[in-house]
């Protein structure tokens, strides 16, 4: 049986250096009021390496009263490349701020979060649609820092990307149109509203509601689909993806019944992600800005964590249609 190695301390790395814990504390911890020499700051960083000694998270929040951990919080969604996204720039623009990004996708099955905060002690949770309205004010009542997005715009921004959709189909000359869904369960915070916007965008212009169908990344079930909507009366003309992904399934579906696009079939997809740039022929898509939205994340935590206002949150105006080859 393997016996675990035990941590190393301060205690430790003040023996090997040979000098007191404080002394240790006061390098480690950079000290701005003690004068150490620059032999003994050598030697304690020296012997902290060797050790692989690293300070402990929960007893240094308690001694600086807060720590540098920014725990961001989301549903168990499938972290594709727009998610990615958001937290890559999250994460840089919070180090800039010089806190440190931890990022938990909450099983719906999992352990309460309640039990995760104490481990890490973060200074601030981000509530991205992953804590109910009880568990958020449970979360405050302990005192911590809690900053949840607005809610209230994150469905009339998903709606947009719906009917930007189908703005630009129409525009192309289409008519009658179809959505392809996600397989996956997860995504519905995403693609209900998303089908909500295009449905509303259609009847708005007098069209009928877009064809839903389910288009799983698999080209011969997508390939069903397509089947599908070309026998819809009247034929489908255009379909608005979920996203890339979904929209790269259906034009291998496409491939299949050796259909191109736009000639039988077009389609727009949401994300912009590399993949859409380098498909034959390439994807029209909705850029949705989750750089934007990462950066504006990190600045709504530096505010709440220094009493300051909110800063103001992206608007529409970030999503904009890219036209490639398929519209």
């Amino acid at each position: 049986m393997a016996v675990q190695r035990r941590r190393p301390t301060s205690v430790d790395v003040a023996k090997a250096s040979s000098v007191s814990r404080a002394t240790v504390s006061y390098v480690l911890n950079g000290a701005a009021n003690q004068v150490i020499s620059a032999e003994t700051r050598r030697r304690v960083l020296e012997a902290a390496e060797r050790l692989g000694y690293a300070p402990y998270a929960p007893a240094r929040a308690l001694r600086s009263g807060r720590s540098d951990v920014i725990l961001f919080l989301i549903p168990e969604w499938p972290i594709g490349p727009a998610i990615a996204s958001l937290i890559e720039h999250l994460s840089a623009r919070l180090a800039d701020a010089n806190l440190t990004l931890v990022v938990h996708a909450h099983p719906r099955a999992g352990r309460p979060v309640g039990e995760l905060w104490k481990t890490i002690t973060p200074a601030a949770v981000i509530n991205h649609q992953a804590l109910s309205a009880a568990e958020e004010t449970a979360a405050r009542r302990t005192g911590m820092l809690v900053v949840t997005p607005r809610g209230k715009t994150f469905l009339p921004f998903q709606r947009s990307i719906g009917e930007l959709q189908v703005q630009h189909l129409v525009q192309a000359g289409h008519g009658r149109l179809g959505f392809a869904l996600p397989d996956d369960d997860r995504l519905l915070a995403f693609s209900t509203p998303r089908l909500e916007g295009a449905t509303r965008a259609c009847v708005q212009l007098g069209l009928p509601k877009p064809a839903g169908r389910t288009v799983p990344l698999d080209a011969v079930v997508a390939g069903y689909a397509v089947q599908q909507w070309r026998a819809e009366e009247p034929r489908v003309t255009a379909v608005c993806a979920y996203n890339d992904e979904v929209g790269l399934a259906v034009l291998a579906g496409m491939r299949t019944q050796k259909l191109t696009a736009p000639q039988d079939l077009a389609v727009i997809g949401v994300d912009d992600i590399p993949a859409a740039r380098l498909c034959a022929p390439a994807l029209t898509t909705v850029a949705t800005g989750m750089a934007a939205f990462g950066e504006h994340l990190a600045d709504l935590v530096s505010c709440s964590l220094h009493g300051k206002p909110r800063p103001p949150r992206p608007t529409e105006d970030v999503l904009k249609v890219i036209r490639r080859q398929t519209t």
